[in-house]
C-alpha cells in the first residue's frame, strides 16, 4: 500500500479549547494512523501549524517499525542567542519523552532543528499506546516551553538580584507577543492585549479588573500577583511603538521562586504560554452567554407582546360589536329609536295588566267608547 501525501497547510482552529492541548491534533492523527495500520504504509507528509511550526513525517514500507519525525520552528525569543541546534537542556527534555520509543538523530535533517526516530514496535498494544503517542505529539510544546523554563529557573539567582535586565520579547503564537522582564527576586511577564471588536475590549477589560480584585484576596495569596493597566508599564519603556499600541491594556504577572519550584514550573510555563488563548476563550464564552440571555429575554418580550395583542384584539372585537348595534339604531328615525329603546307601550300594557276589575271591560265598551261624528260640510269632487 503506497500513500503519497503532499504539503498541507493547516489553518488555525477556531475552537479555543483545542489550543489548550499540548499535543498537536494533526500530528497525533498521523502517528496514530501509522501505528494502527494493518499493512505497511509509506508516508512522506509535510504540514504547518500556527503558520510557523513545520513537521515532516516519513515512514518507509520496507521498514514500517521506524518512523522519522523532523521539526522546525522559530525560537520563542529572538533575544536568546541560540544556534540552529537546540540547546542541551531542550534536548534533555525531549529525550525524557519515553526514551525506549524516542531517539534523537544527529545531525537533524536539512532545514529542520530536530529529527526523531520513533520505534512503534516498542509501544504496547493497549490503551497506553494512545497516551504515549499523545506525549510524542506534544514535542513542539516541550521545545518552546523549555526556552521559557530556562528563563524562569533564574528567578532566584544572584545574577538577577543585582538589577533589572532588558525585556525579552517572546512569541508563542504569531501576532501575540509578550515580554519577560528579569527583576530582583522575581520575573515579570507582561501581556499587551489587542482585540478586533469593541465588545471584546469591554468584556476583556472587565475581566482583567475582576482578576486583579480577586487576585488581591486571601484565597489567591499564593497565586502570582496580577496588575492591569491601560498604559504600558515602565519596564517596557523603549520598546517599539507598534508592540505597545493596544486597545485592551497590559496585564502583568509577577513570578517568584515559589511559583517555579518542583512540578509548579511546568504548570506556570504552560499557563503563561496560553494566557492569550485563555482570555480569548473567556471573551468568546462570555459573548455567547450574553447572546443567549438576550435571545431568551427577547423571546419573553415577544410572548408578552403577543399575549397583549390577543387581549387587545378581543377588546376591539367587543367594541366593534357595540358599534354595529349603534349603527342599526342610527338607521331608524328618532321616535322609532326611542320606541325600540324604551318601548312605553309594553310598559303600559304591563301596568294595565297588573289591575283587573270585574265587569270593567263591559263598562268600558258601553260608556268609554268614542262616538262617531259625521261632518255637516260636504265636499264635491271637481272634474
Amino acid at each position: 500500500m503506497h500513500i503519497q501525501m503532499h504539503t498541507v497547510k493547516l489553518a488555525h482552529r477556531e475552537s479555543n479549547m483545542a489550543c489548550f492541548e499540548r499535543a498537536s491534533p494533526a500530528l497525533k492523527e498521523i502517528l496514530l494512523k501509522i501505528y494502527r495500520a494493518e499493512k505497511s504504509v509509506e508516508i512522506d507528509h509535510q504540514m504547518h501549524e500556527f503558520g510557523s511550526v513545520q513537521y515532516h513525517v516519513q515512514c518507509s514500507a520496507s521498514d514500517p517499525r521506524q518512523t522519522y519525525l523532523s521539526i522546525s520552528m522559530p525560537l520563542l525569543s529572538e533575544g536568546l542567542q541560540f544556534t540552529s541546534r537546540l540547546p542541551n537542556y531542550t534536548l534533555d527534555m525531549v529525550k525524557g519523552i519515553y526514551p525506549d520509543v524516542v531517539e534523537i538523530i544527529e545531525p537533524p535533517k536539512d532545514g529542520y532543528q530536530l529529527t526523531l526516530r520513533l520505534n512503534f514496535a516498542r509501544i504496547p498494544h493497549s490503551k497506553v499506546s494512545t497516551k504515549i503517542i499523545t506525549e510524542i505529539s506534544s514535542v513542539q510544546a516541550v521545545i518552546l516551553g523549555s526556552q521559557l523554563k530556562a528563563m524562569l529557573r533564574l528567578v532566584d539567582s544572584q545574577e538577577i538580584s543585582q538589577g533589572m535586565y532588558k525585556p525579552i520579547k517572546l512569541i508563542y503564537h504569531p501576532g501575540e507577543p509578550f515580554y519577560v522582564i528579569k527583576q530582583p527576586a522575581k520575573i515579570t511577564a507582561v501581556f499587551p492585549m489587542r482585540f478586533k471588536e469593541n465588545t471584546d475590549v469591554i468584556i476583556a477589560t472587565t475581566f482583567f479588573q475582576e482578576l486583579v480584585v480577586v487576585g488581591s484576596t486571601g484565597a489567591c495569596a499564593k497565586a502570582p500577583h496580577c496588575i492591569w493597566s491601560p498604559i504600558p508599564p515602565p519596564e517596557l519603556r523603549g520598546e517599539p511603538i507598534e508592540d505597545l499600541s493596544t486597545n485592551g491594556g497590559f496585564v502583568s504577572f509577577d513570578i517568584t521562586f515559589r511559583h517555579v519550584e518542583g512540578k509548579k514550573l511546568d504548570k506556570t510555563v504552560w499557563n503563561l504560554l496560553n494566557f492569550y488563548t485563555f482570555v480569548k476563550y473567556h471573551v468568546k464564552s462570555t459573548r455567547g452567554f450574553i447572546h443567549r440571555r438576550m435571545r431568551k429575554r427577547l423571546g419573553d418580550l415577544v410572548e408578552i407582546l403577543q399575549n397583549a395583542g390577543i387581549e387587545e384584539e378581543e377588546q376591539i372585537k367587543n367594541k366593534v360589536q357595540g358599534f354595529k348595534s349603534v349603527r342599526k339604531l342610527a338607521r331608524f328615525p328618532r321616535p322609532e329609536i326611542l320606541k325600540r329603546r324604551f318601548n312605553f307601550s309594553k310598559k303600559l300594557k304591563r301596568i294595565r295588566s297588573r289591575l283587573k276589575i270585574h265587569g270593567f271591560s263591559r263598562f268600558r265598551r258601553r260608556w268609554l267608547t268614542m262616538p262617531k261624528f259625521s261632518s255637516v260640510t260636504r265636499y264635491t269632487k271637481l272634474k
